[in-house]
C-alpha cells in the first residue's frame, strides 16, 4: 500500500510492528522480505517517486575537510535512493577485509565472510547479477575463453567485478511494495527526530515531517534506520532530546569513521607485446560485458607489506589529457543528466557525450594502459560527520562534512604499484610506472584530484564493544533494544569492492534476525 504523507490529516499517528526509514537498496530490500508475513510494515521514504530539488537541498551541507562532491548531489532523495543513478559495479568483499590486521588501526569486524556468503548468493538476484561466482577462470570462459594476465597470484590476482543492469530499485520493485498488503509505503514522510524516554533504553516513536508543513507521529515495536551513511548518523545525533550528544553516542563513535574508496589515477602500464591479447578480461564496456577484472593485491601480500586493500584498472591512455578526479569529471550536471535520461529526457545526451573519452572501453591491441586505483580507506575516527548550525527545511540541523585520510592510505598506494611493477617485470608481462604525485616519501599530500567513488561508509560501524563501535553483530544499536542500522553506515572497514552487493546481503542478514527474533 503507498499514501502520500502530504495528503494525510496534520498529527496522524502511523502504527505498525516494524519501521523502516529509508527506501533506498536497503530499505527497498528489507521491506521486500516481509511481503506476504502477515504483519504491518511501515516503509517511510522522505522524497517522492521523482527527483526534487527541495528533497535534494534537504542533504546539502558543509565541507569542511578534504574537498568532496557537493553532498546534496552525492546522494538521491526519492524511492529507490541512490540507486536510481549508481552504475551497477558490484563484488564480494574480501576474507581479509572483515578481519582484525594489527597494521590497519581499527579494523575488524565481529562477523566474517562466511557469514555473508549465504546473503551474497540472495543479493545476486535482488541486483540482476549473474551467478555468485567471482572467480576469474569462470568468467574468463564464459566471456569467450579470455585469459589473465599471467601473474603470481599470490602477489597479484585478478579480482572481478560483475554489472548489473544497473538495477533502479524504485523502479523495479515499486508495484510489489504498493501493491502489498502488509508493508505500508509512505511518501514525502521525512523522519526528524527518534523519540525515546528518559534513559533512551528503547526508541518510543518517530517525529515526521513534510515539506508542506504537517506533522506526523510513528510508533512501533522495531525501528530500522536505513537512509545513507551520513543521514543514518544525522538521525541519531540530531536525536538528543534525552541524552546529550545524541542517540547511541555514549562514546562519541557516532558519525565517525566516515569511508570512502580512494579512486584516482596513479600510474601508467605498458604491455609485453605477447600479452596485449590479456587485455580482454580487463576491460569495460559498459553495458556489453557482463563482468571485468582488476589486478589486486592477494591478502598474503597485503600481510607481508602491511597495507591495505585495494586494486587497479586499466584504463585508456591519453597522454595529452590533464589528470582529473571523479568529482571534476561527473559533475553535478553530469549526474544530473544521468538522472534525467533515465526519466526519458534525450535533450541532455550531448552532456553525457562529452564523457566518451574518459569512459570508452579498451580497443584490441593496445598496449599502453592508465591505471586507475580503487583503494579502502583507513579507518579514521578523525573523518566524520557532525551537525552545524545552519538548519534545513525540516528544522534539521544541516551537516559539517570532515573527510580525512592517513599516511597509511598513501603509503598502501605507493607501495601496491612497487609489487605490481616488480612482478610483471619478473614475468617479463610489461612495466608500470608511478605518476609524479605518488613519488616520494611525503604521505600526508594529496594532489589536486583526489577523489572517491561517492561510496559513503562508516558513521554507525559494527563493533562488540560499545566504545568502539555503534552497533553489534546483528545491527541493533547498543544500549537501544529495538533500534536497528541497515546500509552501509555499519561497515567497520571499506575494502576495496563497491559497497552496494555487500550492503544488501547485510540486510538481508538483517531481515533473517528480525523475522527470527519476531514476537
Amino acid at each position: 500500500m503507498h499514501t502520500d504523507a502530504e495528503r494525510l490529516e496534520n498529527g496522524s499517528v502511523l502504527e505498525g510492528e516494524l519501521c523502516i526509514v529509508g527506501a533506498g537498496a536497503a530499505g527497498i530490500s528489507l521491506a521486500r522480505e516481509w511481503i506476504g508475513k502477515g504483519r504491518r510494515v511501515l516503509l517511510l521514504e522522505g522524497g517522492g517517486f521523482e527527483r526534487d530539488a527541495r528533497m535534494q537541498d534537504l542533504y546539502r551541507g558543509e565541507i569542511v575537510g578534504l574537498p568532496y562532491f557537493p553532498l546534496e548531489a552525492a546522494r538521491l532523495h526519492y524511492f529507490g535512493g541512490t540507486t536510481n543513478h549508481w552504475a551497477g559495479l558490484c563484488a564480494p568483499f574480501d576474507a581479509i577485509d572483515f578481519e582484525t590486521r594489527d597494521w590497519v588501526p581499527h579494523s575488524g569486524w565481529p562477523i566474517a565472510r562466511a557469514d555473508l556468503d549465504p546473503y551474497y548468493a540472495r543479493a545476486q538476484d535482488i541486483l540482476d547479477l549473474g551467478p555468485y561466482d567471482y572467480g576469474a577462470d569462470h568468467w574468463a570462459r564464459a566471456m569467450g575463453g579470455r585469459t589473465r594476465l599471467p601473474l603470481d597470484a599470490e602477489l597479484v590476482w585478478t579480482k572481478m567485478w560483475q554489472f548489473s543492469k544497473p538495477t533502479r530499485m524504485g523502479r523495479k520493485y515499486r508495484d510489489a511494495i504498493v501493491g502489498a498488503r502488509d508493508v505500508h509505503l509512505y511518501t514525502h514522510a521525512n523522519v526528524v527526530e527518534l523519540e525515546t524516554a528518559e534513559g533512551a533504553r528503547e526508541v518510543t516513536g518517530l517525529r515526521v515531517r513534510t515539506l508542506g508543513g504537517k506533522e506526523h507521529r510513528v510508533r512501533a515495536r522495531r525501528y530500522v534506520l536505513a537512509c545513507c551513511s551520513i543521514q543514518n548518523a544525522r538521525l541519531l545525533l540530531e536525536s538528543d532530546r534525552h541524552v546529550r550528544g545524541g542517540l547511541g553516542n555514549g562514546h562519541d563513535v557516532v558519525g565517525r569513521y566516515f569511508m570512502e574508496h580512494i579512486e584516482m589515477p596513479a600510474g601508467t602500464m605498458a604491455l609485453a607485446t605477447p600479452h596485449v591479447r590479456n587485455v580482454a578480461l580487463y576491460r569495460l564496456d559498459y553495458g556489453k560485458d557482463p563482468a571485468r577484472g582488476e589486478l589486486s593485491l592477494g591478502a598474503a601480500a597485503q600481510r607481508a607489506h602491511r597495507v591495505l586493500n585495494g586494486t587497479t584498472s586499466l584504463q585508456p591512455l591519453n597522454a595529452a589529457a590533464p589528470l582529473r578526479s571523479t568529482f571534476q569529471v561527473m559533475t553535478p550536471e553530469v549526474v544530473d543528466a544521468f538522472v534525467r535520461i533515465e526519466q526519458g529526457d534525450t535533450s541532455v545526451v550531448p552532456i553525457l557525450k562529452r564523457l566518451d573519452d574518459d569512459f570508452r572501453p579498451l580497443r584490441d591491441g593496445e598496449r599502453t594502459f592508465r591505471l586507475f586505483s580503487r583503494q579502502e580507506q583507513a579507518p579514521n575516527p578523525d573523518s566524520r560527520v557532525t551537525l552545524g548550525a545552519e538548519r534545513d527545511a525540516m528544522g534539521m540541523r544541516r551537516v559539517r562534512f570532515d573527510w580525512r585520510l592517513t599516511e597509511l592510505d598513501k603509503r598502501s598506494m605507493r607501495t601496491f604499484y612497487a609489487v605490481l611493477g616488480r612482478e610483471m617485470g619478473r614475468r617479463g608481462a610489461g612495466r608500470v610506472q608511478v605518476l609524479e604525485w605518488l613519488r616520494g616519501d611525503d604521505e600526508r599530500s594529496w594532489p589536486s584530484f583526489l577523489s572517491g567513488g561517492w561510496h559513503h561508509m562508516g558513521t554507525t560501524r559494527m563493533h562488540r564493544d560499545p566504545k568502539q563501535g555503534v552497533v553489534d553483530a546483528n545491527c541493533r544499536v547498543h544500549g537501544i533494544g529495538n533500534l536497528y542500522v541497515a546500509g552501509a553506515s555499519v561497515y567497520a572497514t571499506s575494502g576495496s569492492a563497491n559497497p552496494t552487493l555487500t550492503l544488501v546481503a547485510l540486510t538481508l542478514r538483517l531481515a533473517d534476525h528480525l523475522q527470527a527474533t519476531a514476537a
